[in-house]
């Protein structure tokens, strides 16, 4: 009886390691399902990069509008596609209120419809209607609307 409690220790003992070439071929599997997956989390991280600059742009003219309406004076957002930047300053009198820098956010902005000059009354409307559009690194594209009522429409 003896023997056959230390034969089945020895099995235990010798079955229950795992072997190198075992290890070694579960890294290989988990390397080819990371290098796979890879490319679709840089896709899905371009879309997020994207949806977030695209609604910091329409908060910015949200609050163009509102705060147009606070200060009871015209103001203008000022497309520079060029320097890739968004700038909104008053439009009857000199100064730069914000600037809005998308150059590193990985999208690029299309001349709006209506130029790039955007101006809000002190009533909150808008002085034309216009469409900007936006695209991402995947050339996905997102159009923010001004209307006529100042209201700002991401879609």
């Amino acid at each position: 009886m003896r023997q056959w409690k230390y034969g089945v220790v020895a099995r235990l003992s010798a079955s229950s390691g795992r072997s190198l070439l075992e290890l070694l071929v579960v890294v290989v599997i988990a390397g080819i399902m990371a290098s796979m997956a890879g490319p679709s989390f840089q896709s899905l991280k371009a879309r997020l990069e994207a949806r977030s600059a695209t609604a910091e742009i329409a908060s910015t003219l949200r609050m163009a509008r509102q705060l147009a309406m606070a200060r009871r004076e015209r103001l203008l957002m000022r497309f520079d596609l060029p320097g890739k930047t968004i700038s909104l300053q008053r439009a009857d009198a000199d100064g730069i209120l914000n600037v809005y820098r998308y150059g590193d956010k990985g999208i690029s902005v299309d001349e709006p419809t209506a130029g790039c000059d955007l101006l809000f009354h002190p009533s909150g409307r808008s002085a034309t209607a216009s469409t900007i559009v936006i695209h991402d690194r995947d050339n996905r594209r997102t159009t923010i609307t001004v209307s006529l009522s100042g209201r700002v429409v991401t879609s």
